[in-house]
């Protein structure tokens, strides 16, 4: 891995560590906080794959969660549900945060969001401040790890494909932005420490 021109972060699971054993935490809690079942909204938007047309922008969030709460949790609103998901998945790595500011590299997030969360993620959390913009695939219509994602962003920085770094904890993105030409960076538990030495060796 050699020093880019511009790093792309992952959000989720990268810059926010709300992803433990490869599971979303936020939902611990949602039964006894607003009696919602987790595995009921799981089974609902995501092992159901709903949550793939809502990612690149095709199917409203809200309006699918309009769908569902009435039926399985009619005393929670929609603006109750996703601001309660939102500060619960709001989690930065205060390690990887503390990065942002020293490295003289561009830096954008690349992240596949919907649009809601993309500007939470902008505004409530701060990050438009801290990189120079945030690609969310909501706002995009398309996401990780197609073609056009990482074609999108190469053409937005009009630098060659090798200068780019992405670094994500999702395999299958890390392998499509290395087929794009670019260079990739797998952030998990065990390479963290190695992708953050590598990182502060370019401060």
């Amino acid at each position: 891995m050699r020093r880019p021109a511009l790093i792309v972060w992952d959000f989720d699971g990268v810059l926010n560590r709300n992803v433990i054993n490869g599971r979303f935490v936020w939902t611990d809690d949602l039964q006894a906080d607003l009696g919602v079942d987790p595995a009921a909204l799981s089974a609902y938007l995501f092992k159901s794959g709903r949550i793939a047309d809502v990612i690149r922008g095709k199917v409203d969030l809200t309006a699918l969660l309009a769908e569902w709460l009435p039926t399985e949790a009619p005393h929670v609103t929609v603006d109750i549900l996703l601001d309660y998901w939102f500060a619960k998945d709001a989690r930065p790595d205060a390690d990887v945060l503390s990065l942002l500011p020293r490295l003289a590299i561009r830096q954008v997030i690349g992240t596949n969001n919907e649009a809601r969360r993309a500007r939470y993620i902008e505004t409530e959390m701060g990050f438009a401040e801290k990189v120079e913009h945030v690609f969310a695939s909501g706002r995009m219509g398309v996401a990780k790890p197609d073609t056009a994602f990482f074609d999108a962003i190469r053409n937005w920085a009009d630098i060659p494909a090798a200068d780019i770094l992405l670094i994500d904890d999702h395999q299958p993105n890390v392998e499509a932005a290395i087929a794009s030409g670019w260079q990739g960076a797998h952030f998990t538990d065990e390479t963290r420490d190695t992708v953050l030495a590598q990182l502060g060796a370019w401060t």
